[in-house]
């Protein structure tokens, strides 16, 4: 059966970066946001709090949404209410966030992949970790020089109540759009995360740029190749 639906990973695939300079570069400034803002707080303890909500989504079991999840485990941890909380992290999104920009290496390659995918009839997805806001992903978007209208949906985390590398975050897009896995195609650069999408029935291409294999799992992708490589791809299937 032919692919009719495209889903894209971005961080690392159409945004290549190396994960561990992007995240150590932004953490220590989401810290000082809260430190700006008034609020007494430990760099070091803080930025380990905010991987331990990371975890906690990623441990998400539906029950909730990953949003809910992050600030259930993050309220007990600063003097603040959720609502308090969460308003200084999205004005630190919305603003100071952009600065890590400078720890991505934009290419307009990944929009000529969309925008041609999209000529060529197929209906694109960003199928992004929603483990960020909304108004973070979009700035993520902006930086690798893509337009957000040209994907029929973006996950964040207000509304997903899973992350990768679980199936069922992958099978709540497919049920949601109501998608057959064989007319799909999951493009990603992580291993443990994109790759896990398989187990559904859904071909894979691997972006090999910035790839991302930090258990050292066996490579099982359809396709593998760079996002030159993926543009020509793009172009023949």
């Amino acid at each position: 059966m032919s692919i009719k639906h495209i889903l894209f990973d971005l961080d690392g695939t159409l945004l290549p970066m190396v994960q561990d300079e992007f995240v150590k570069y932004y953490m220590p400034l989401l810290a000082r946001s809260y430190m700006r803002a008034g609020v007494s707080v430990d760099p070091k303890k803080f930025i380990g709090a905010v991987w331990a909500g990371y975890e906690a989504m990623v441990k998400n079991d539906g029950s909730r949404t990953n949003r809910e999840a992050f600030w259930s485990y993050m309220e007990p941890e600063l003097p603040l209410s959720t609502e308090e909380s969460e308003n200084i992290a999205l004005s630190f999104y919305e603003n100071e966030f952009n600065g890590a920009i400078c720890t991505t290496k934009p290419t307009p390659v990944s929009n000529r992949i969309v925008k041609r995918a999209r000529e060529r009839g197929f209906e694109t997805y960003l199928a992004t970790n929603p483990v960020f806001p909304r108004c973070a992903t979009l700035n993520r978007i902006r930086w690798a020089g893509l337009d957000a209208d040209d994907f029929k949906m973006i996950t964040t985390y207000e509304t997903c109540t899973y992350c990768k590398p679980n199936p069922k975050y992958f099978r709540n897009i497919l049920e949601e759009y109501c998608l057959n896995p064989a007319e799909c195609l999951m493009v990603g650069n992580d291993v443990g995360e994109d790759l896990s999408i398989r187990t559904l029935g859904v071909k894979t291409y691997l972006v090999t740029d910035t790839m991302e294999n930090k258990k050292n799992l066996p490579i099982e992708s359809e396709y593998t190749g760079t996002l030159d490589e993926l543009l020509q791809f793009v172009e023949n299937i």
